[in-house]
């Protein structure tokens, strides 16, 4: 799954329909993004510790990748001092889109407003741009921060 095809399907759910998107489509559309986001991290994973053949240890590698850890390890914040700013900005991106992600699938109140939902989209790709910029020696290491329990050794 490609993080820029998601992308462009979250962008087309804001605009099915000229006037007013429904709540559906707009809904659908922060979790799209969500998703987009989600596999940008699994595979910089895979890519980073596996390498970039599609066999059966990237596989696995790619499909290691839990929602709730990684929100956990994205929001520990002095985990994250370490890394560089483009990687902390995709950690609180990401930690903020889950919940947003959770809400838009399962929240029966509130409704969605296009310009937000489209401000959402913008900052998500501008934390998965930024985040695969960043050098593969710290995308590797946090890679294995959202993949792996830290241990006191």
């Amino acid at each position: 799954m490609k993080p820029i095809d998601l992308m462009e399907a979250a962008r087309g759910l804001t605009e099915l329909s000229p006037r007013r998107p429904s709540q559906a489509n707009l809904r659908r559309a922060v979790s799209t993004a969500y998703y987009a986001m989600f596999h940008c991290l699994a595979a910089c994973a895979a890519n980073s510790l596996v390498g970039r053949a599609r066999d059966a240890a990237w596989h696995q590698t790619y499909c290691a990748l839990e929602h709730g850890k990684a929100r956990a390890a994205c929001g520990n914040k002095p985990a994250l001092a370490a890394f560089p700013l483009d990687v902390r900005r995709f950690a609180d991106v990401f930690a903020a889109l889950q919940k947003a992600r959770q809400r838009a699938d399962y929240a029966l109140d509130g409704r969605y407003e296009k310009a937000d939902v489209q401000a959402t989209i913008d900052r998500v790709e501008d934390a998965i741009v930024a985040f695969e910029q960043v050098d593969v020696r710290h995308r590797r290491a946090f890679a294995v921060h959202v993949l792996f329990r830290r241990r006191p050794w």
